[in-house]
């Protein structure tokens, strides 16, 4: 592993270099392709369809950092994997201006959506084409981890999150979940929640301990196994 002097944090990912970065991102330099999961668009406008009143500001949030790295990378395809909106209805209720960022993304690079369990409806008006799953170059990109090991395989879904203790307090940040084989990303949505990574929805999954490549402000930090705290 090696710090890129942006930050982000370069691994080995089945054989090949992929670059962890800042924003929960995974970039994959050789196919020119930028990776996110769990946008989770338009969370808060369906928790006040239910009187749960959150600022309505997560989608606008969430699409300024995507086309932060869109400009950043200048990739030739971005792949979103999977619940990009929080529920089926979530697109129908984005505004015109980001709909519009949306069309601008899809005009500048190949734009990929892997359905999750979250909008396996209520993409189709959307630019871009839709996929269960995408192979590039001997790995496979999906939303939902699949059981047992899966070698080459990049998924969301779980929203991973690691807990340290520091100087008297304890550190809970999203974070990148990897043993070399598999990847599993953080959630890049604004309002995403996380889950520890040393829940037993994991177990299984890797064929070691994974490491902890935490989100810092300006990093992505790799934690041991061993540091992690449960929640």
């Amino acid at each position: 592993m090696a710090v890129s002097p942006c930050g982000a944090l370069w691994v080995r990912l089945n054989g090949r270099p992929a670059q962890l970065r800042v924003s929960g991102a995974l970039w994959l330099e050789a196919e020119r392709t930028l990776v996110a999961a769990d946008l989770h668009l338009e969370k808060g406008s369906s928790y006040a369809a239910r009187g749960q009143l959150l600022p309505p500001y997560d989608t606008p949030a969430t699409l300024s950092r995507l086309e932060a790295e869109a400009r950043a990378l200048s990739p030739a395809r971005i792949v979103l994997l999977g619940d990009s909106f929080h529920d089926a209805r979530g697109a129908d209720r984005m505004a015109s201006r980001d709909h519009a960022r949306i069309a601008a993304l899809a005009d500048a690079a190949e734009l990929v959506w892997i359905v999750g369990n979250h909008d396996a409806e209520g993409l189709d008006d959307l630019p871009g084409r839709r996929a269960d799953a995408l192979e590039v170059e001997g790995l496979v990109l999906r939303h939902e981890p699949q059981p047992g090991l899966a070698p080459g395989e990049v998924a969301g879904h779980l929203h991973p999150c690691a807990k340290v203790a520091a100087a008297r307090r304890s550190v809970r940040r999203r974070c990148f979940a990897t043993d070399g084989s598999r990847l599993i990303l953080p959630a890049f949505g604004a309002y995403a929640g996380g889950l520890n990574l040393l829940d037993g929805a994991y177990q299984g999954l890797f064929r070691r301990p994974p490491t902890a490549a935490a989100l810092g402000a300006d990093r992505v930090h790799p934690l041991p196994w061993t540091r992690l705290r449960p929640d």
